[in-house]
């Protein structure tokens, strides 16, 4: 599909800057939630016209990072899709960070250090360097969510492949927007409800086997089973062999609404999608006379930035006087504009 084609299955209301919080639904997906919810008020289908919709976004997200489905493992939130991995570290491991990084691919590990494991933070400019032989996990996001950098992905995984670390990464930021080869990394989490546009409630993980050799799946549960449908009571033990072995039972209204998002981003050029983001991104920079820059989250200081934006209908984050504004498909050449004489008003 072409992208001038798909951008008009989105009906935002002017003004909305502010995917890096929210991702805003196409018509495929408004339409199948409403369905969704029909049938669950009135109890019309078994959930196994629901949970279809489970092996659909596994395999939609799998095409769209480039790996294989058996290796993608499903759940709700990064944390959480983190903490097996976290939990398989042995005491004395060390794990080095972002110093400024979102919590949840930051606490996990910081949880452990009961255990023994070891969290150093550094400069995310400095993480390259900061991977060495004491190394065993090196954890960081792929864009960052405070200001929307983008890490140095392919010089971070060569540095932790020279000292035998694993490379955990948090694509939140960048699955939606920023193409990437997600197998490069050990494991890729993903919470879908921003540049993937799904409900709040979907996560992703890419896995890959020989980090799954180290892992326990603490939170098995019937989802878990080597087959669903046969693993609702009684012994004995009976885990999938992939990596579906760590999925946690999904939240089936949340992946109704994510696979039809998933389905439609692959049919896609990705590099189309990332070039209209970062466009709309410079412009923006450009109209407050700022550089141009490689991301399609942006930050800027602007004085009395929250009511201007307030005043002029524009919807991006503001914090402790910084504008975030962050740019996708549905975004337009207007809202940036409208924002840009907002904030120079």
């Amino acid at each position: 599909m072409e992208l001038e084609q798909a951008r008009k299955l989105w009906q935002p209301e002017p003004g909305w800057l502010n995917t890096a919080t929210y991702g805003l639904p196409p018509d495929p997906v408004w339409t199948a939630m409403q369905q969704v919810l029909a049938d669950w008020r009135t109890g019309r289908v078994s959930f196994e016209v629901w949970d279809e919709s489970v092996g659909r976004s596994r395999a939609a997200f799998a095409r769209l990072v480039g790996v294989d489905a058996a290796d993608v493992s499903i759940g709700a939130a990064v944390s959480q899709l983190a903490a097996p991995i976290a939990a398989s570290l042995p005491p004395g491991a060390t794990v080095v960070v972002p110093e400024v990084e979102f919590t949840s691919i930051l606490f996990p590990w910081l949880v452990q250090e009961e255990r023994g494991v070891r969290v150093r933070t550094v400069p995310l400019d400095g993480l390259v360097d900061a991977i060495d032989a004491g190394t065993d996990l090196v954890a960081f996001s792929l864009v960052q969510s405070a200001d929307g950098t983008v890490a140095p992905y392919d010089e971070i995984v060569a540095a932790a492949r020279a000292h035998d670390a694993l490379v955990v990464v948090d694509a939140t930021q960048a699955c939606g927007w920023l193409p990437f080869a997600a197998d490069r990394a050990d494991a890729v989490l993903v919470g879908a409800y921003k540049w993937l546009m799904a409900p709040r409630g979907a996560a992703f993980a890419y896995l890959a086997p020989a980090l799954r050799e180290r892992m326990r799946a603490d939170a098995a549960g019937w989802y878990a089973g080597r087959d669903p449908s046969a693993s609702f009571y009684g012994l004995p033990l009976r885990l999938a062999d992939d990596a579906r072995r760590f999925d946690i039972s999904p939240s089936w209204l949340c992946y109704a609404g994510a696979a039809p998002v998933l389905e439609l981003l692959t049919e896609l050029d990705p590099v189309a999608v990332r070039d209209h983001d970062v466009a709309l991104a410079n412009r923006f920079l450009a109209g407050l006379g700022r550089p141009p820059g490689d991301s399609a989250i942006v930050t800027v200081e602007v004085p009395d930035a929250q009511e201007k934006l307030a005043r002029a209908g524009v919807r991006a984050a503001v914090r402790a006087g910084r504008v975030r504004a962050s740019f996708h498909l549905y975004t337009t050449e207007a809202d940036v504009d409208r924002a840009i004489e907002a904030l120079t008003d």
